[in-house]
């Protein structure tokens, strides 16, 4: 039940300081974002061709990034996965695809072969298209993990930016650079933004979940009720 009031009450600031730190502030999100546009326009096509070698060069996982004579790039991003609720995912063959709710693996990350025109918005339908989810994708966002000053922080991106991009200029190490896939933050959940059977999944999911905890806590008791008896029942004078 933990877990699900955590969905519910769950809050986070844009960018988010992995320690115990200030962390940066919504503006100092939007300078950066900022930046990287200015950076991206300012690389010339020969600029980008010496970050692709190097960034070839330094790769240790065989996901190369490959340059097109156009100027646009292709290569491979890792996205992990931090989802705190069910995603809504279509199954069956039938005329009518069923859905069906259920926790996706949190911590697991996957990899996307993308171009450098992708967008934020584009990598996110990509992924929910994966995993055959059908939730809006309006409800998830996708953020960067980046170490600085033995500090790491968690930004949103927005969704006009290009990962491949960001993955280019921060070089293939995953320890220092990685992209997280989270819901939206908005201090609320949008209960509007769900259709009836997912809403109606939702209390399936707490109604089990609820059972499960009674059925703990009653096992839990029994066993306590069960060793006091056998104690007593040894004890000095008992009848």
């Amino acid at each position: 039940m933990a877990d699900v009031y955590t969905v519910i009450i769950q809050t986070i600031t844009p960018c988010l300081s992995l320690s115990l730190s200030p962390c940066l502030s919504p503006w100092c999100v939007h300078q950066n974002v900022e930046k990287e546009k200015e950076r991206r326009t300012q690389l010339s096509r020969e600029e980008i061709r010496q970050r692709v070698e190097q960034y070839n060069a330094l790769t240790k996982d065989h996901l190369k990034m490959t340059l097109s004579p156009s100027g646009v790039y292709t290569g491979f991003i890792k996205v992990q996965l931090e989802l705190r609720r069910p995603v809504t995912v279509r199954g069956g063959r039938g005329p009518v695809a069923e859905e069906e709710a259920f926790y996706l693996p949190r911590g697991s990350t996957n990899t996307l072969h993308i171009s450098s025109n992708n967008t934020v918005k584009q990598v996110i339908v990509a992924l929910l298209n994966k995993f055959t989810v059908a939730d809006n994708p309006a409800k998830y966002a996708l953020y960067k993990r980046y170490s600085r000053e033995e500090q790491v922080y968690v930004c949103k991106l927005a969704e006009g930016e290009q990962p491949l991009f960001l993955r280019l200029v921060a070089g293939p190490d995953a320890e220092t650079f990685g992209f997280v896939l989270r819901e939206q933050q908005t201090g609320e959940v949008m209960w509007d933004a769900f259709s009836i059977p997912e809403l109606h999944n939702f209390l399936r999911i707490l109604d089990k979940e609820e059972r499960e905890q009674a059925e703990t806590v009653a096992r839990r008791y029994d066993n306590y009720r069960r060793k006091l008896q056998e104690a007593l029942s040894v004890a000095p004078g008992a009848p």
